[in-house]
């Protein structure tokens, strides 16, 4: 009897113990949990005009007194790839959203979904920061995560004035991004374009991701006339139809646009483009399916 009392002992601590790991991994990777909705801040206040004047829209094209964008669809000799040339009069049309207005753990929504909440004209992925633990996330100004990540990679940072510069969250802390300007952060990377020269090698790679895939990247072109240039790169990928790009491509094809600086966004099925309400690229989740994965943040252009 007493050898029987033993055994169930066991097996009922053995039960709690993985019990309290599948909690665990769930909460970490699957059960969603809101820390705080999305609040503005004293620094989204913009003196920018939120008048359009005349508005002249096409499939591939918008313009009006503030924003101009032209979309081109491109291809190389195995991967279809869309570029989005971005002119803007005022950072502030440059902007983040978190999926159902929510900063949290696995909170996600289609990245057309969040642009529609915000009448975006155009918007792709973003960092996807609900993937991980740690890094920083400030995001139209305000402070969502503080704690730095363990990478090699840089972060980007975007000021009130709408200028990238990229930095490792070692050397500073949220508090002093904010201090200088910084309004939003993606910590995903690499930077492929530092001082208009390649940043990456060609064999580089995030983690243990294929060497060809669906991308997303955002880079700057600088500009005499203080007007905001920028360009937005979505490419296509893991279907026979189009392979892929490896990230030394996309800072090939970035640095031919004349960008100074460059930084990879999320990709693989989270890499979309949304453009006058309708998705431009083909996303691709497994395999050959074409579908939109939900993620936990987005860019945007828009009033």
């Amino acid at each position: 009897m007493k050898v029987i009392k033993r055994h169930l002992y066991a097996m009922l601590v053995t039960l709690c113990l993985i019990g309290a790991n599948t909690y665990s991994l769930l909460k970490v990777f699957v059960l969603p949990q809101a820390v705080s909705k999305v609040t503005t801040t004293t620094s989204q206040t913009s003196t920018a005009s939120t008048s359009t004047g005349t508005v002249t829209k096409t499939d591939s094209s918008y313009k009006d007194d503030n924003i101009s964008i032209n979309i081109s669809t491109n291809k190389t000799s195995d991967t279809t790839y869309y570029v989005a040339d971005i002119t803007l009069s005022d950072a502030s049309y440059l902007k983040t959203a978190l999926a159902q207005n929510t900063y949290g753990t696995n909170i996600t929504e289609t990245t057309s979904s969040m642009a529609s909440a915000n009448n975006a004209i155009f918007a792709i992925n973003g960092d996807y920061y609900g993937a991980n633990q740690s890094g920083y996330v400030i995001k139209n100004g305000t402070v969502y995560r503080s704690t730095t990540r363990s990478s090699d990679y840089e972060d980007l940072a975007i000021y009130s004035d709408g200028h990238f510069e990229t930095f490792n969250e070692s050397d500073t802390s949220t508090q002093d991004l904010i201090d200088s300007g910084v309004v939003n952060t993606f910590a995903f990377g690499p930077t492929l374009v530092k001082n208009g020269q390649i940043a990456i090698s060609e064999s580089e790679e995030v983690g243990q991701a294929m060497a060809e895939n669906p991308r997303t990247a955002i880079g700057i072109i600088q500009t005499d006339d203080g007007s905001l240039h920028y360009i937005v790169i979505v490419s296509d990928g893991r279907t026979s139809e189009s392979s892929g790009l490896t990230l030394y491509e996309m800072a090939e094809i970035m640095q031919s646009y004349g960008v100074t600086t460059a930084y990879n966004l999320d990709g693989g099925g989270s890499s979309t483009m949304y453009f006058n309400g309708q998705i431009i690229n083909k996303p691709t989740t497994n395999g050959n399916t074409i579908s939109e994965r939900a993620v936990s943040d987005s860019v945007y252009i828009g009033y």
